[in-house]
């Protein structure tokens, strides 16, 4: 990306499954702007023209805050979408709580604001913020993972952005589904179809779920536990503990695995999962000392950019495509 390109505004927004937010920024001296404009709205859920409308307006919002002299600077809106995409094409071909199957988003945005629209994963985003902008600040291959109700990542190595591949039919190959990584072949089976994938075992909602179950609690029923139950009863609950320590040994597992494969120097912890700070870290951090042989132990460090990572990211990927 260049250094600067000051005279260049982006309007970036991230697609969350509560909220949509957007930003409008300008990038210049190696850093954005505070944001020229910035607005959010509730994200409808399995209502795939609604969630079009809403980003419309929300568009619109961020748009219509600007000045004359500045609206006209806009070279492109990015989206950050939660899904399987087609980032070259604008089409997502299936973001299910969206209500989105094979529609080319970009095509109905730029149809409805007259200006260039780039799609991009939202995890992908966030990932490419925290590394650049964020925790990974100074390192070139990072494993940047979000452990939330899923788990997914963002690798980069040697600075360069791991996307995956294209297909000769077009397919693209998608990159970074780590919570799809298979750690336990007899284990139960995912929603994604294959069986014993990490992120049945180490993310937020598989935690809360485990330890619900544990006691004897409906996971999905009013009174189900969650992560952060666990970690706040780590120091009286000795069951809280054993869930703890088994999900932290099967991340720092899937952690390494990645390590080898790609080499990374450093592993960003993101997600709502990482609000556990130093419980976390230093679990994982114990558990891949344990285990590693063939590879160092990255630094392992949580995320800093909280909610804005999305927005960032999405900026960031847009103007990598405009310059």
């Amino acid at each position: 990306m260049a250094e600067v390109v000051t005279d260049t505004l982006v309007v970036a927004l991230d697609i969350g499954g509560t909220n949509s937010r957007g930003e409008v920024l300008r990038w210049g001296n190696a850093t954005f702007s505070a944001p020229l404009a910035q607005a959010s709205l509730p994200t409808p859920t399995n209502d795939g023209d609604g969630a079009v409308t809403t980003i419309i307006t929300l568009c619109h919002h961020l748009l219509d805050a600007l000045p004359p002299d500045q609206r006209t600077l806009v070279a492109a809106i990015g989206l950050g979408v939660p899904g399987v995409l087609d980032t070259e094409a604008g089409i997502v071909r299936m973001a299910s709580n969206l209500g989105w199957v094979n529609r080319n988003i970009a095509a109905e945005i730029h149809a409805a604001t007259g200006i260039p629209v780039y799609l991009t994963h939202d995890v992908t985003a966030a990932g490419t913020a925290e590394q650049r902008l964020g925790a990974g600040r100074g390192a070139d291959d990072v494993i940047a993972i979000f452990l939330g109700t899923g788990i997914a990542a963002t690798i980069t190595t040697a600075g360069h952005l791991i996307t995956g591949g294209t297909f000769p039919d077009g397919t693209q190959q998608p990159a970074g589904e780590i919570g799809h990584l298979p750690v336990n072949l007899d284990g139960p089976p995912c929603a994604c179809g294959q069986r014993g994938c990490l992120e049945l075992y180490c993310s937020a909602r598989a935690i809360g779920h485990q330890y619900s179950r544990a006691l004897g609690i409906d996971p999905h029923g009013d009174h189900a536990k969650t992560s952060r139950d666990v970690v706040a009863n780590l120091g009286t609950d000795q069951l809280a503990r054993d869930i703890w320590e088994s999900a932290t040994r099967y991340l720092a597992h899937g952690l390494l695995t990645v390590t080898v494969a790609v080499g990374a120097t450093r592993i960003i912890i993101g997600g709502g999962l990482s609000q556990a700070g130093r419980v976390l870290t230093d679990a994982v951090r114990r558990h891949l000392t344990e285990q590693t042989r063939v590879t160092h132990v990255p630094h392992i460090v949580t995320a800093e950019l909280g909610q804005r990572a999305g927005v960032l990211g999405v900026a960031l990927l847009t103007l990598d495509r405009l310059v």
